[in-house]
């Protein structure tokens, strides 16, 4: 069964790829500090994050290190209205949800869309102290 996972996780990756790397929607987003997307753990730097419809009624997302190729597939947890403030402004954001030790992709919003994707963040400790960091992304060129 892990084979089969693995698998199927790879595959679903190639595809991401490719579908973004043709897709209109990319962005790019400057990330300072170390985060984990699922189960992976993601060196700061220059990340490229795309998203492709084609596959199912909800978006596959693919974001990338731009330095390393380090790459992670995240299917969202949930839709969502995107905060008041991100909306008022109009600027594409990802939110990492941290607590003293990591942060964690929590959200997602393109700039545009009724909806914000959510994804699965690993819950704080009892007595650790959580908080947002939000980081601003901006369309690639030809957007």
């Amino acid at each position: 069964m892990q084979k089969l996972t693995t698998k199927l996780t790879i595959a679903a990756t190639i595809l991401v790829a490719a579908a973004s790397a043709a897709s209109a929607q990319r962005m790019t987003a400057q990330i300072p500090f170390e985060f984990r997307v699922g189960n992976r753990v993601m060196e700061p730097g220059t990340y490229q994050i795309g998203w492709d419809y084609h596959l199912s009624a909800s978006p596959l997302f693919l974001i990338q290190n731009a330095h390393s190729g380090r790459q992670a597939v995240l299917v969202p947890q949930a839709r969502v209205d995107p905060q008041k403030a991100w909306a008022a402004e109009g600027s594409p954001k990802l939110a990492f949800a941290c607590t003293s030790g990591s942060c964690a992709l929590a959200e997602l919003w393109d700039g545009a869309g009724s909806h914000a994707y959510t994804f699965h963040s690993p819950k704080p400790g009892k007595d650790e102290a959580a908080y947002l960091r939000v980081i601003p992304m901006q369309r690639d060129k030809g957007e």
